[in-house]
């Protein structure tokens, strides 16, 4: 008997243990069967599929290129006030702006990653389709909801919406839609993807079913950039942060490679926003003599923050560690911008491509990093100019003018139509999108986009000329500017404005009934303060929204 006593307080002590180990790490999960479900290979050499020898004679339609920084800050860019601690530059980023035309209010069409690169594939509202939230794991949301107990707003999980979110692959975009590389393949284009996807995994989702020849990408949200044990990695883990714990514990260091000989998950080589410039740059150099679309969506400066021991050590003057390797990010960015743009001249084609440079939305809260949008209020999930104003760089030497700026505003979903004027596409009815053309080249006056919507749920917001109004939920309150007079939302007029207050309501109302419900529910809202990153004190008289997720 006292033998079977001790076996059994043997076998309750490992089942505490085991029950303990589960409630602290079973967030680990999703990544362990991602990697069982989808074996990472060795790197292999990438075949981009080779055009013709020679250069046909006579005209040919631009070239196109779409690059897409991830979570950038508007302050990130020097040419837009200094860069990170106002030490990183940016020159060759700044060079697309000041040798092509700056749209001086930019815009992302939706505050978070996934809804922002669906506009930008569509040329629509990602609302119009349902396309309301990011793509994320059900563990993921349930993790952060109840991981930061010190806060004084907490998150909000809805469990009685579980059972109606389909299974994470097939939160994507809908095959129906007609995204930019289909248009432009009916064009005759050759089109390639190098980096983020995440508008679904499923095989009808990927980008080989969405109208690109190659792809060479991270298919969910975010990867690593380097094994966190490489001797060339430097990390910066922000424990402060469930969504950054949430990274470290499952993302791989992977990307995927869809191409003529084949389907492959690959390890890349060496540090990911190196690679993808490296082989953007192999890319541009295989279709040299063809007209070609890129999709470049690079992941920096996308958490987890980890940068190369070189980009590190050149940053001694920032004293921070997480600023640092943030701003050796943003160097690397950087590099990888410059080494497109140098094949572009090697290879005698600058004069005929069209680069478009922005970011997906503004710079991220829970990065800790208080400046990075500057001079903005807001951030990432948020309708503040910190949360949707992005840089809105496009250049085209044989093609538009140097050195000009307009004022715009312009959004993400003109990238499509511009992109389909520049070809010689018809102009598609079904866009919401706005070519530039006329007003880059200075044909057009006016403002190419005189009213522009947002949605996340129960909190909205719209651009009407110079008003901008926002309408939250969770808090119940909106807020009013004039971005003419107070372009950085520093007074609130909806006090002193009810009649202007109601009828940019009636707009927003307006927009919502003509748009369709969302293709899965929200499981999260999670409070995001205005003015302070995530690792700022709460204190009751601060700013904040509900974020729908």
């Amino acid at each position: 008997m006292k033998r079977l006593a001790i076996i059994g307080g043997v076998l309750a002590l490992l089942g505490l243990g085991g029950f303990l180990l589960w409630k602290q790490y079973w967030y680990y999960l999703p990544g362990i069967i991602g990697n069982i479900q989808h074996p990472i290979s060795a790197n292999r050499d990438i075949a981009w599929s080779q055009g013709p020898a020679e250069a046909p004679t006579g005209a040919r339609p631009p070239n196109i290129i779409v690059i897409v920084a991830d979570d950038l800050g508007y302050n990130d860019i020097s040419i837009n006030g200094g860069g990170v601690a106002g030490i990183v530059q940016t020159p060759n980023i700044d060079a697309i702006g000041r040798t092509g035309v700056i749209v001086d209010q930019g815009y992302a069409s939706n505050a978070t990653c996934s809804p922002s690169r669906a506009a930008i594939m569509t040329g629509r509202y990602p609302t119009r389709f349902g396309f309301e939230f990011t793509s994320a794991p059900q563990a993921f949301a349930r993790y952060i909801s109840h991981a930061d107990p010190g806060s004084l707003r907490q998150p909000i999980f809805h469990e009685e919406r579980v059972a109606d979110v389909p299974p994470r692959a097939t939160l994507g975009l809908p095959p129906s839609e007609v995204t930019i590389a289909e248009m432009l393949q009916g064009q005759g284009y050759h089109t390639m993807l190098i980096g983020k996807w995440h508008l679904g995994e499923v095989p009808d989702m990927r980008p080989e079913a969405q109208g690109f020849n190659e792809s060479l990408g991270i298919m969910q949200g975010a990867a690593m950039f380097l094994p966190p044990n490489d001797p060339n990695v430097v990390n910066a883990r922000l424990d402060f942060d469930p969504i950054d714990r949430f990274l470290w514990a499952n993302l791989p260091y992977a990307v995927d490679w869809h191409g003529a000989d084949g389907d492959a998950r690959i390890r890349p080589r060496g540090y990911v926003t190196d690679y993808f410039a490296e082989e953007a740059a192999a890319a541009i150099e295989a279709n040299r003599n063809r007209p070609f679309f890129l999709y470049l969506s690079f992941t920096a400066a996308h958490t987890p923050l980890q940068a190369t021991r070189e980009d590190y050590d050149a940053l001694a003057a920032i004293p921070d560690h997480t600023q640092r390797v943030y701003g050796a990010m943003i160097r690397s960015l950087d590099r990888g911008v410059g080494r497109v743009m140098q094949a572009l001249r090697d290879n005698g084609i600058d004069d005929n491509t069209i680069v478009i440079f922005v970011s997906d939305n503004g710079g991220a809260w829970y990065t800790g990093l208080a400046d990075i949008n500057a001079p903005f209020r807001g951030w990432k999930s948020t309708f503040f100019e910190g949360g949707v104003r992005t840089p809105y760089f496009v250049r085209w030497p044989g093609g538009l003018p140097s050195g000009q700026r307009i004022a715009g505003p312009a959004t993400h979903m003109d990238i499509f139509a511009t992109a389909a004027a520049a070809s010689g596409a018809p102009t598609q009815p079904q866009s919401d999108g706005v070519n530039l053309l006329p007003f880059l080249r200075g044909e057009a006056q006016g403002a190419p986009n005189h009213r522009i919507f947002w949605r996340s749920g129960p909190y909205r917001a719209v651009r009407d000329g110079d008003w901008k109004l926002q309408v939250s939920e969770t808090p119940d309150r909106v807020w009013l500017f004039n971005l003419a007079q107070d372009p950085t939302e520093q007074h609130d007029l909806s006090a002193q404005e009810p009649e202007r207050v109601a009828a940019m309501r009636a707009m927003i109302e307006a927009q919502n009934a003509g748009l369709a419900r969302p293709l899965w529910p929200a499981l999260i809202e999670g409070p995001v303060r205005i003015d302070v990153p995530l690792n700022a004190p709460w204190t009751e008289d601060q700013e904040y929204i509900y974020w729908s997720n």
